[in-house]
């Protein structure tokens, strides 16, 4: 059943993150026509770019009830930078003006200034389950080795606004420098009942998933859900560029999960662990160097969303 809630009407204050670096160059119109928009709604909106700035006014008008929402203007991680930043049961709004917008894909957001004024208007809110890397929140999902190195790298060198175009040289790299080394991911098995880590498998991709998008199209966990507490965690065995096509290959066709060397498990705590240096991604965003533990944390989103997405998509 959706846990569907309203905000109070009383709540007039919205306040719009914007991310100078994310998206292309008519961000800023998007920003100021969604301001607009929400001005002819009679709501109070401003534009911060500052995010800490705009969690301190978030944190003090959700206390006193004015709050109607915090807009992520950005791409992924700007949503999760918003997400870590204000208050636990802050109602959060995607306008997605990044390079993937994973999140607006699967809640059905685009960036059409009207229609998101209207959603925002409407105040209907559900909980979301977020996962945890360390003290760092994702929502989507977070990658262990080859597609991390391609992060860390397209991050490093980057400059300025991001397109699909700008991973082409960070993959090349990638793929004529890293060795695949072999990942340990320890894990609390969900019908042990406990977060003691018992389990163990060994694997040279992995892949820790709340949410069922990835870039591209891509899903590694179809059925992962937002509202079941856990994380599914995707393993592929063997490392090389041969191997990952042939994965790469499998998921395009949605046949991985027959794929001897696939290995899918849901928990609700794991680590994973390497020899040597090894990066992890955080909803296409570096997060730094293994080993790193990841937990679900259920409910810690409120989503603003349509009543017809919720409807339809209760998870």
């Amino acid at each position: 059943m959706v846990n569907l809630e309203r905000l109070p009407d009383a709540a007039r204050r919205v306040l719009i993150g914007a991310n100078p670096r994310a998206g292309t160059q008519n961000r800023r119109a998007l920003v100021e026509a969604l301001s607009d928009e929400l001005v002819k709604s009679r709501f109070e909106p401003t534009i911060h770019g500052d995010v800490e700035e705009l969690a301190a006014e978030a944190e003090k008008l959700l206390a006193g009830g004015k709050l109607r929402a915090v807009v992520a203007a950005g791409g992924d991680g700007t949503f999760r930078l918003m997400a870590e930043r204000t208050p636990v049961g802050t109602p959060l709004v995607v306008l997605p003006l990044g390079t993937e917008n994973l999140l607006a894909r699967y809640i059905g957001f685009t960036a059409d200034a009207p229609a998101l004024a209207k959603i925002i208007a409407e105040g209907y809110t559900m909980p979301l389950d977020a996962g945890l890397a360390g003290t760092r929140l994702f929502t989507m999902m977070a990658g262990c080795g080859f597609d991390a190195e391609v992060v860390r790298r397209l991050h490093n060198e980057r400059k300025g606004n991001i397109h699909h175009l700008s991973y082409a040289k960070p993959i090349l790299e990638a793929i004529s420098k890293y060795d695949y080394p072999e990942l340990r991911v320890y894990y609390a098995p969900v019908d042990g009942g406990g977060t003691e880590l018992t389990a163990e498998i060994a694997a040279r991709w992995v892949f820790v998933v709340n949410l069922p998008r990835y870039a591209g199209g891509l899903s590694f966990a179809p059925q992962a859900s937002g509202a079941d507490g856990l994380l599914d965690v995707c393993t592929f065995k063997e490392g090389s560029l041969l191997y990952g096509l042939m994965y790469l290959g499998g998921v395009i066709l949605g046949q991985h999960e027959g794929m001897q060397d696939f290995t899918h498990v849901q928990t609700r705590r794991l680590r994973v662990e390497a020899s040597g240096s090894v990066p992890f991604q955080l909803d296409g965003d570096p997060g730094g160097e293994l080993p790193a533990e990841f937990s679900s944390c259920p409910n810690r989103l409120k989503l603003v969303v349509s009543k017809n997405w919720a409807s339809a998509n209760p998870a």
